[in-house]
């Protein structure tokens, strides 16, 4: 019956995260209100709040599968600096991007 699930990460300024996300990691805005935003990729959604405490963003992280070799080329290409995959001794690839507010998004597939 569940369908999928979507990350609700805490946002320190809503237009940071949406520039971020968007010519950074190539997101689009589905939503941008005043104290919510939604950002969709390859049918992938990330929803951030508006909040004022960095400590909660900097606590924060979610998964999310993909292939992780061509999202750190495009990545790249978008002008993020960032190390390459890593293979994990659990059998997954990652890839760790931190936003500029301090989430961690954790990309990974398996070996």
């Amino acid at each position: 019956m569940i369908t999928s699930t979507v990350p609700v990460l805490a946002s320190l300024n809503l237009a940071e995260s949406e520039a971020f996300y968007s010519l950074k990691l190539g997101f689009t805005a589905l939503l941008h209100a005043p104290d919510y935003l939604i950002m969709a990729r390859d049918g992938c959604e990330l929803h951030f709040w508006l909040g004022s405490d960095r400590h909660v963003a900097e606590n924060t992280s979610c998964y999310v599968r993909g292939d992780t070799r061509a999202l750190h080329a495009d990545f790249a290409a978008r002008g993020l600096v960032l190390k390459p995959p890593v293979e994990r001794e659990w059998g997954m690839r990652e890839l760790y991007v931190i936003d500029p507010h301090g989430n961690l998004l954790k990309f990974g597939e398996p070996t």
